[in-house]
């Protein structure tokens, strides 16, 4: 499963996050994200958020006003089975950055204004299963740019783990 990184999002604290071309990757997630709150946010086993564009291109169509990073994640991918992107599951950025998936994201407050009614749990994977954002651990650092692939990688990659 092979897709596109279309979009890197960063932010000083909260939504939206904005377009960047490039970025490093850290344990702690991209350089220049920061987060407001860090209870709910961020972290080594939340250093970076995913969602896929066609997910957003289908919730515009239902009459919602969101983009790339409205609903703060860091990475907009294209071209991935997003029901297939799911917990321990690892994947390839660019030539350098590997991440696994470490669990789906509980939608805050935060992004309601994107949503018709105000229905946040409109991507909540307990009410739309297959809807939601995924947070991720970095396991290699390194930078990406807009445009890199973003590849699964099997599970006899020997990648290390934490």
């Amino acid at each position: 499963m092979t897709g596109e990184i279309v979009s890197i999002n960063v932010s000083d604290g909260g939504v939206p996050k904005r377009p960047v071309r490039e970025a490093g990757v850290s344990p702690l997630g991209l350089d220049g994200d920061q987060h407001r709150d860090v209870r709910h946010h961020g972290g080594v086993e939340r250093a970076l958020c995913l969602f896929a564009l066609e997910r957003l291109e289908a919730l515009v169509a239902e009459g919602h006003s969101v983009g790339p990073g409205t609903l703060g994640e860091n990475l907009t991918v294209r071209g991935l089975d997003w029901n297939r992107v799911v917990p321990g599951e690892r994947f390839r950025l660019g030539d350098e950055v590997v991440v696994e998936i470490t669990q789906y994201t509980a939608p805050c407050r935060n992004i309601e204004a994107g949503f018709v009614g105000w229905n946040y749990a409109r991507v909540s994977q307990k009410h739309r299963p297959g809807w939601s954002r995924v947070y991720a651990r970095v396991l290699v650092p390194g930078s990406i740019h807009t445009g890199d692939p973003i590849r699964r990688l099997s599970p006899s990659d020997d990648t290390p783990r934490p």
